[in-house]
């Protein structure tokens, strides 16, 4: 159980002069790091990441990255060069094996010294979820999606004419899916739930991405659970469904969700439960130890949740640094938005639509868009936004007034549109 945050605030230690270390050096850690400096924090960071390469953006990994509009270059957050002016010490390819909690100390790979820590922040992010071993053994051609690396290894592999096996109608999966019919794969996706976006979003969002895909050539199919995957050596080749249908296929992309890197954080013995459980303040069952970003796991609207988006990542990142230094005014209260690009249509979502009981759908002022408002106890709570940045940006402001907002105020935005 997470203690307080009057209870959790450890003595009358002054920050000034003290190391912080933050473990993840993904939009999280970097986004901490960079606020505390701009804070005042005059200590010493260290930002440790398992990965080799400087903290970068995820989002384009399945879009602009893949068909070569952009280079790694362009996907790093900051220049390694801010990170030094800002004194910040990265220290990338580099694994953490160990924590010490009396001691305060951290352990690295590779022999070198562990860290000594006034306070530590876990912002370890996630992990794709792999297919299970019971459905496919280790192939080099099957690739789950999450970092640069999974991205240049799809990268290379893709070819004009190929055959892509996309497993899993979530977000990622079809950002997958879209970008390979860009290139001229032959894309076929399955989805084991009897619909694409099922955990996400409503039938009648879903019904415009499944229609979408179609027209551009995707072969989709619904409650098509896997059975295995077969092939030679370490090449599959044959995916086979429950229904005993057969698919043949060059490279197989699997998007079926992700998992929150939890485990430093247990075998340390912090409270985990779907996540590292964190308060208002970003702090956990350890009142010297922070988490924030796809790994944590803390109370919003009476629920504990993850929210898996840059936008989280970077707010409870800065409002994480701002608790660490005593300055946070209250507890950490977002207002939820996320994004998805798919051939020429932008998704943008306002809100959480967790509990709805209600959508109604508003067609936009432009040909192609609409909105799909999500209403619970009468009360709106979220947004897809399909080509209307209007109604996005209307839902954002709404929500961010804690405006109560009902149905009748959503349909005059299709008049308000119409004029």
């Amino acid at each position: 159980m997470v203690t307080s945050p009057q209870s959790a605030r450890p003595g009358d230690d002054s920050w000034r002069g003290k190391t912080v270390v933050i473990i993840g050096a993904g939009q999280a850690g970097a986004s901490a790091a960079l606020r505390l400096r701009r804070q005042g924090f005059d200590g010493e960071i260290i930002l440790v990441g398992e990965e080799p390469s400087a903290p970068y953006q995820r989002p384009p990994l399945s879009k602009k990255y893949l068909t070569g509009e952009i280079g790694e270059t362009q996907l790093l957050l900051k220049s390694e060069s801010v990170f030094g002016e800002q004194s910040i010490q990265l220290l990338t390819g580099c694994r953490v094996t160990g924590i010490d909690r009396a001691a305060r100390l951290v352990y690295l790979s590779g022999g070198r010294a562990p860290l000594k820590y006034w306070r530590l922040v876990f912002a370890t992010g996630g992990k794709a979820r792999p297919l299970p071993e019971s459905v496919a053994e280790s192939f080099d051609n099957v690739m789950t999606f999450r970092s640069l690396e999974d991205a240049r290894k799809i990268r290379a592999s893709l070819q004009p004419g190929m055959h892509m096996l996309v497993i899993g109608g979530g977000y990622i999966g079809l950002e997958t899916a879209a970008t390979g019919r860009k290139l001229g794969v032959d894309v076929t996706l399955v989805e084991s739930a009897d619909r694409i976006l099922r955990r996400v979003s409503c039938e009648a969002t879903a019904d415009y991405f499944r229609d979408l895909h179609l027209r551009n050539g995707v072969r989709i199919l619904e409650g098509a659970a896997l059975r295995g995957i077969e092939g030679e050596g370490r090449q599959a080749r044959l995916a086979r469904l429950d229904d005993g249908s057969e698919i043949v296929f060059d490279l197989a992309v699997v998007g079926i969700g992700l998992m929150p890197d939890t485990e430093l954080a247990e075998a340390a013995g912090i409270d985990c439960a779907s996540g590292i459980v964190v308060d208002g303040y970003e702090r956990t069952s350890d009142p010297f130890i922070f988490a924030a970003g796809d790994c944590a796991v803390f109370d919003y609207r009476g629920a504990p949740t993850r929210l898996e988006s840059v936008q989280n990542a970077i707010e409870q990142a800065e409002h994480l640094a701002d608790s660490l230094l005593d300055m946070a005014p209250s507890p950490y209260s977002p207002h939820p938005w996320f994004w998805s690009d798919q051939y020429d249509v932008k998704l943008q979502i306002a809100g959480f639509n967790r509990g709805y009981s209600q959508v109604v759908q508003v067609p936009g002022a432009r040909a192609g868009s609409v909105s799909n408002w999500y209403l619970r106890g009468g009360r709106m709570i979220a947004v897809d936004a399909i080509n209307d940045p209007r109604a996005f940006m209307q839902a954002k402001r709404w929500l961010g007034n804690g405006e109560d907002v009902r149905e009748e105020q959503i349909i005059g935005i299709a008049g308000a549109a119409a004029v």
